[in-house]
């Protein structure tokens, strides 16, 4: 789990150095700031996860990743869903509330998602599908 958590910090700080530069200085609505600094950290998060935390699973090539973004896309919902509800249904527009509400909020549900997800769904290895051991 501890790996996991360090992949998922190196992958937050991109998604939100890249989000906060493309929603300030870039001046892209939130939405599409969102989506865009989703795919760098997705892209973090699957090569830590790969390469470090589940290096010990079978391989799974163009499957895994599948998989992998699939999980991350329906955490990335999570994280829209939430922006959505704040900027669009609350009227809260600044930059720094979609930060709190897309990078905060949203990425803390988004990350009790993924962490099932991916460690039962994309790196299983045999006897840990469901298992919080080992």
């Amino acid at each position: 789990m501890l790996g996991f958590a360090a992949v998922g910090l190196l992958a937050y700080a991109a998604d939100l150095a890249l989000f906060v530069w493309l929603r300030g200085p870039v001046g892209l609505d939130p939405l599409t700031a969102k989506a865009l600094s989703f795919v760098a950290g997705c892209s973090v998060a699957y090569a830590g996860n790969a390469l470090g935390t589940y290096r010990h699973t079978t391989a799974g090539g163009l499957r895994r990743y599948a998989v992998f973004f699939a999980v991350n896309v329906a955490g990335a919902l999570v994280q829209l869903l939430c922006i959505l509800i704040s900027h669009y249904g609350l009227g809260f527009t600044s930059p720094h509330a979609d930060t709190v509400s897309g990078s905060g909020i949203g990425m803390a549900l988004a990350t009790v998602l993924r962490f099932w997800g991916t460690r039962t769904l994309v790196f299983r290895g045999e006897g840990r599908v469901g298992s919080w051991t080992g």
